[in-house]
């Protein structure tokens, strides 16, 4: 099992100007933040490979969930950054927007043509089936002698 990692911000960027663009320009600070840097929880139960993220705010029209074709899920997403008004003024900004972007190599027991997405009270579940491993028949020999 590997990891391939974030495209978008985060220190596992492979983007290398992920976190210089807020210090040179403060209105990209916004777009730097946790939700560019999704967080997702990976377990293997007896049955399936489960990928969890909490996406709190987003519609699940906002996120794409992907098989490439080389065994590789594709989780991704995008939040825009609430329009500022010129007459508003503004106390604190906490909320963040951007877009995030990961991928995971699956292993070979994934069936890749049964991988299931819901999302629930701000908490996107895929769920990815493994093969069932066959044990083997184990057939008694009778000893003669």
């Amino acid at each position: 099992m590997s990891i391939i990692p974030s495209f978008f911000g985060g220190q596992r960027s492979s983007f290398p100007f992920a976190f210089s663009l807020s210090a040179s320009f403060p209105e990209f600070s916004r777009e730097n933040s946790a939700f560019v840097n999704t967080k997702i929880d990976w377990k293997e139960t007896p049955e399936a490979h489960v990928f969890k993220a909490d996406i709190p705010g987003l519609k699940k029209e906002e996120l794409k969930v992907e098989i490439e074709d080389d065994r590789v899920l594709q989780i991704s997403g995008e939040r825009n950054v609430e329009k500022e008004e010129k007459n508003d003024k503004w106390h604190r900004v906490e909320r963040s927007g951007g877009k995030f972007l990961r991928k995971f190599r699956l292993p070979e027991n994934a069936k890749m043509d049964q991988v299931k997405a819901c999302m629930e009270n701000g908490v996107l579940t895929v769920t990815v089936p493994k093969v069932e491993v066959k044990k083997p028949d184990v057939k008694a020999i009778e000893i003669s002698g």
